[in-house]
């Protein structure tokens, strides 16, 4: 029941977002006249969610104008990942009722969310000695270090994390 309102307001969210985005573009390529009153009332309400993502593009000295764009995105991806956390938590409740197996399910699908949240940050930047990145890291090094010297790179591509995901389901599937 939850989930399904949550999902029902991750949908809104996304119109809403791509109804700003669309109107907000065609306010910028004249598809409306730019000061009547449609116009208006699209950026009266589109400019309050558009200008904090054009600072931060401009600041990154990429193109302000991608604005709504990265608004639409990033709605899409938070919905997402809201819709998985809520859903993760929901099933965490569920299984940690059924005792010590339970308990080991939910702490290797930390170690799971940990592996993926770790390969994500390292795709954006985020190493492993910066703050945010240091829990995820501390979760998965157990894993991922002991298969590292087993498995080597292949050129650019490290899939030491794909392996420990892999293994670590397989070991999940022998608890459960």
């Amino acid at each position: 029941m939850i989930l399904d309102i949550l999902r029902y307001a991750v949908f809104g969210a996304f119109a809403f977002s791509g109804a700003i985005a669309l109107g907000s573009w065609a306010v910028r390529t004249y598809r409306l006249h730019r000061f009547g009153p449609a116009a208006n009332l699209i950026r009266r309400i589109g400019d309050p969610f558009l200008e904090p993502i054009q600072r931060h593009l401009v600041q990154r000295g990429a193109n302000p104008q991608h604005a709504e764009w990265w608004l639409v995105g990033g709605t899409v991806a938070g919905g997402i990942l809201l819709i998985s956390v809520a859903t993760w938590i929901t099933s965490a409740v569920m299984v940690a009722t059924t005792g010590w197996r339970g308990v080991v399910y939910l702490a290797g699908q930390a170690v799971a969310w940990s592996l993926l949240v770790r390969v994500i940050g390292s795709w954006v930047g985020a190493g492993r000695y910066s703050k945010f990145m240091r829990p995820f890291y501390f979760l998965t090094d157990w894993i991922v270090e002991p298969l590292r010297k087993v498995i080597p790179p292949f050129g650019m591509i490290d899939i030491t994390p794909f392996v420990a995901y892999i293994l670590l389901q397989f070991l999940l599937g022998l608890f459960i």
